[in-house]
């Protein structure tokens, strides 16, 4: 279906997309059934890159059984074997780092910058993960008369990966790192929107010597990955992407009685109190909504300001914000690129449209943008915008825009604003600015959110668990305690006396 011509020039347009885009057995898949093409789009120049093939019932089942296979022999490794061949998928994602952050540019449409970025995180998870594979470990348990029990980690099986479209690359190092450090292997399902990094994660596996099958990437839309929750011989499915899809995938898998992991959406609150650093205030307001678009599912879209620095906040942060070079996201001074389809464009900028009509204030941004190279003028650019006179009914508020938008709003007192904060039905991340060190652990014990930032945002260590509260999801990526997520727990009780018997 496609591959990579690596061919690619200091501008958007010239990266061509010619083999296949799946991959089990250790190799790229081609599909013989050529129905139900999805076109797949450049967001920079709104070129066509290729037609994508979605996976069908019995290529879903290769691709499972190819996966079940390697899972017979990659289970028995010592951790130590597999951290070993973990490191060296490490090495090779270094050693290609320039080439995956282009493919990610071209498909993605975020600035070269940004996608570097995302390729060292996806090595560094891997990294992370190698090490705890060495030391996965139980209990012992001592018992009365000399018994004693234990307890063993010990893989699930076939994990389902399913990935979003605004981190294609690094999403997929992040569910499949911890799943092999744990001795699982993984069939991965890319956004249909991104397709084409994923499968080079999978020849990287491949060339570091993974067993045949060990990750796999299928391709399609809701119907493939409807197909993978139902599958008998999946264990686990993770999911990152919508509530609405997250909600979905969770009953799919309750048919079976799989456990999920789900990383889903967020309107998160960034709290910015009249002690704060105001530069690094600015500094993080900045990245709490601007980072790849604005499409990052943790961004605290909802700024509220202490009142009496408002004023001093908006001049600066607007001045910033009109300031963020847009253009050819493969070029070094790019800070934003395109977003990633048409359809999306147009969605964030209706809801743009429909905050003014709310009564919002755009201090700036918010509207179509054509750079001036005539390569991009199909691309799906916009200018960052910045709201004020929001209010907490607004729908730009309450919704997620995933898009360039900041909504920013006022407050008075720490009480009030926390009780604002968390009126929403999602919990995924939040953030306070403060010189205060006790109002600064104060606020965060109180936030609803799983994942919180004192003076920064955005910042996501492979270290540290990620992950979110109420509807924003299930389970964490990262961190040690993703080793819980990904394996199951065996009890063992060796009696050492005879049998104390009722009958």
């Amino acid at each position: 279906i496609c591959v990579v011509d690596m061919m690619t020039s200091a501008s958007s347009g010239t990266m061509q997309i010619k083999d296949p885009l799946n991959f089990w057995g250790g190799r790229r898949v081609e599909l013989s059934d050529v129905t139900g093409l999805e076109p797949v789009y450049e967001p920079a120049t709104g070129r066509v890159l290729c037609q994508l093939q979605p996976c069908k019932a019995a290529q879903v089942d290769e691709a499972v059984r190819s996966a079940c296979s390697a899972f017979s022999a990659w289970r028995k490794m010592a951790g130590m074997e597999r951290a070993r061949v973990m490191l060296e998928t490490a090495r090779l994602i270094e050693k290609r780092r320039e080439d995956i952050a282009e493919v990610e540019v071209v498909n993605n449409g975020k600035s070269i910058t940004e996608a570097r970025l995302d390729v060292d995180s996806a090595r560094l998870c891997i990294e992370y993960f190698a090490g705890l594979a060495t030391n996965m470990s139980g209990q012992h348990v001592q018992l009365p008369g000399g018994s004693f029990a234990y307890t063993r980690r010990e893989p699930l099986g076939v994990c389902v990966g399913i990935g979003a479209w605004n981190y294609p690359f690094q999403i997929a190092a992040w569910k499949s790192a911890p799943a092999i450090a744990c001795g699982n292997s993984m069939v991965f399902k890319p956004s249909p929107v991104t397709p084409v990094s994923a499968v080079l994660l999978a020849e990287i596996y491949a060339q570091a010597g993974v067993p045949e099958g060990l990750f796999n990437v299928v391709q399609g839309t809701q119907e493939t990955g409807t197909l993978l929750c139902h599958h008998p011989s999946v264990a686990k499915v993770s999911f990152t992407g919508s509530v609405p899809t997250g909600k979905k995938i969770m009953e799919m898998a309750s048919k079976g009685v799989k456990p999920v992991t789900l990383e889903l959406g967020g309107k998160s609150p960034l709290i910015i109190f009249e002690d704060s650093d105001l530069e690094n205030a600015v500094r993080g307001a900045l990245m709490a909504n601007f980072l790849s678009q604005g499409q990052v599912c943790s961004n605290g879209t909802r700024v509220f300001v202490h009142r009496p620095i408002l004023p001093q906040f908006l001049t600066e942060v607007v001045r910033r914000t009109k300031a963020i070079q847009i253009g050819d996201p493969l070029l070094e001074e790019t800070r934003m690129g395109a977003l990633v389809s048409r359809p999306h464009l147009d969605k964030v900028l209706g809801y743009v449209e429909q905050a003014k009509k709310e009564g919002a204030r755009v201090l700036c941004g918010g509207e179509p943008f054509t750079p001036a190279d005539p390569k991009l003028r199909n691309g799906y650019y916009m200018t960052p915008c910045v709201l004020d006179n929001c209010t907490d009914d607004m729908t730009c508020v309450r919704e997620e825009i995933f898009g360039p938008v900041m909504s920013v709003l006022t407050f008075d007192t720490e009480v009030d604003v926390l009780q604002r904060a968390n009126d929403t039905t999602m919990g995924l991340a939040a953030g306070v600015f403060t010189k205060d060190i006790q109002r600064a652990h104060r606020v965060i014990e109180n936030l609803q959110a799983g994942s919180c930032f004192i003076n920064n945002y955005n910042i996501t260590p492979v270290e540290v668990p990620f992950g979110g509260y109420k509807a924003s999801g299930i389970g964490r990526e990262n961190g040690q305690v993703t080793v819980e997520f990904y394996s199951q727990l065996k009890t063992v009780v060796v009696e050492m006396g005879d049998v104390d018997s009722l009958f």
